[in-house]
């Protein structure tokens, strides 16, 4: 054994370097700064518009939790969203306006709706799973498009927001703002922590090879319909925040095309990123904004843009899944994860 002499210096080990915050990282930052700082312009308008696409992002946000990490397909989640807007609804209609009763009725008819679909969804996959998945979504929406005592195609009119005995007070643009910022960012930190668990890792597993996981002895249809019903339940949670922001319930919120908005919301940001379904909810209806309401000057040019606005918006997704096959916010991710 070697003695190392006490009036020798001996250098002290190489602290790890301190990993550098990433580009994804600061536009993270950015994009989430710039949502808490909003309010204080003091614009209505875009104070409204900007509550509406956070509340897209939560709900794309859940729908990447099967989409982006499990690989599941689905093409019905706007069922959940229109759930909990009729939740909403239904009970203000019939004299019930605390908030709690209402939140309270969304989840649980929302989680057993998701529990009884996801049940028949994923003794399927593939493009069966997505067709079965649309086709309860379309069911529902013709379902409350013939309750005529609810509006039935033009919808439902929601007389006063939800009541929370004073916890939050709705009817104030600021504080539900607010409270849809703090429910978003609420959501990715439980699902930073759910993808990351032994939950996460099981969920991950059954995306890269299902069958190796169930050899395993891995329960993958449980995994599978809980992961289904939390998404399920982050949706229905945007459906109670947008039936309170716009004061009412349709049935165009059950549409498919509601539903294909959600995937290209997450296709669009990138799939299987925490942050990537807030980026592309916010770019997709952003560029929808900017696209029926484009002017070029010349009166004919100007009817053709306002007629036909939805082709300029497909276009643009579709340089974006040309050029940018791991959506916005996920080609970072990969840079990133390549270089280290």
């Amino acid at each position: 054994m070697v003695e190392i002499h006490p009036l020798i210096p001996v250098a002290a080990p190489a602290a790890a370097p301190r990993p550098r915050m990433g580009l994804r990282l600061w536009i993270a930052a950015a994009v989430f700064a710039a949502l808490a700082l909003l309010p204080l312009a003091g614009q209505s308008f875009y104070l409204t518009l900007v509550s509406r696409m956070m509340i897209f992002a939560l709900a794309a946000t859940g729908l990447n939790l099967v989409l982006g990490y499990g690989a599941m397909v689905s093409f019905g989640h706007a069922l959940y969203i229109g759930i909990g807007a009729y939740a909403v609804g239904m009970l203000s209609s019939a004299g019930v306006h605390n908030g709690w009763l209402q939140l309270l009725a969304a989840l649980g008819i929302g989680g057993l709706a998701a529990a009884l679909i996801g049940l028949v969804c994923l003794r399927a996959s593939g493009v069966a799973f997505i067709m079965i998945t649309l086709a309860f979504s379309q069911m529902f929406y013709f379902l409350v498009v013939s309750l005529k005592q609810y509006g039935g195609d033009d919808g439902l009119s929601i007389d006063a927001r939800s009541d929370f005995g004073g916890f939050v007070e709705l009817n104030d643009p600021v504080t539900l703002y607010y409270l849809i910022f703090a429910l978003l960012v609420g959501l990715l930190f439980l699902f930073h922590r759910l993808v990351h668990s032994r939950f996460g890792m099981v969920l991950r597993g059954c995306k890269s090879n299902e069958r190796r996981m169930r050899a395993l002895g891995f329960p993958t249809l449980q995994v599978k319909l809980t992961a289904y019903v939390i998404s399920a339940l982050a949706c229905v949670l945007a459906g109670v925040l947008l039936a309170n922001l716009t004061r009412f319930a349709s049935p165009s919120y059950m549409h498919w095309a509601v539903s294909g908005d959600l995937l290209v919301m997450v296709v669009l940001g990138g799939m299987g990123t925490l942050v990537g379904p807030v980026v592309g909810a916010l770019l997709w209806l952003s560029m929808e904004e900017a696209a029926s309401s484009l002017s070029l000057g010349w009166p004919a040019a100007d009817e053709l843009l306002h007629t036909h606005w939805l082709a300029l918006l497909g276009l643009a997704a579709l340089l974006v899944a040309l050029k940018l096959k791991d959506g916005v916010y996920g080609v970072l991710v990969a840079r990133e994860e390549k270089v280290q």
